[in-house]
C-alpha cells in the first residue's frame, strides 16, 4: 500500500471532485469508501464515513485536518502558510466548522461546481 492515501465518499460529487483535484495535483493516492479494504478500514476510526480521512505511514488525520493535509501535498498553499495558520489560536476549530458546513451542503455546492 503506497502512502500518503486520501479516503473519501465516492458516493458524493463534491468529495469526488476534491478527490480528483488533489489526486492530480500530488503525490496522495485516492480510495473510495467504495474500495476500502479490510486492512485500511482497520486504520479508520469505526465511524469512518462521516468524513474524509489523510493516512501516512504513521498517522491518521480526519476531516478538515486531512483535507488540510492532502491539499498541503499539491503545493498550491504557499510554502509555510499553513504551518502558520497552525499555530493560531482557535484555528483547528474554525477549520473543522468550515469542512463541517462544506458537508452539511454538498448538495447545494455541487450544483454551483462545474
Amino acid at each position: 500500500m503506497e502512502y500518503p492515501l486520501l479516503v473519501y465518499d465516492d458516493d458524493c460529487g463534491v468529495c469526488t471532485r476534491a478527490a480528483v483535484f488533489i489526486e492530480r495535483r500530488s503525490d496522495v493516492d485516492v480510495v473510495g469508501f467504495s474500495e476500502l479494504t479490510s486492512e485500511l478500514r482497520s486504520r479508520l476510526p469505526e465511524d469512518f464515513e462521516r468524513c474524509a480521512h489523510f493516512i501516512t505511514a504513521d498517522s491518521v488525520n480526519s476531516c478538515g485536518e486531512a483535507m488540510e493535509r492532502a491539499y498541503e501535498r499539491t503545493g498550491l498553499p504557499p510554502s509555510g502558510l499553513l504551518p502558520l495558520f497552525r499555530r493560531i489560536p482557535g484555528y483547528g476549530f474554525l477549520r473543522e466548522c468550515v469542512y463541517q458546513i462544506v458537508a452539511g451542503h454538498r448538495p447545494l455546492i455541487s450544483r454551483l461546481l462545474p
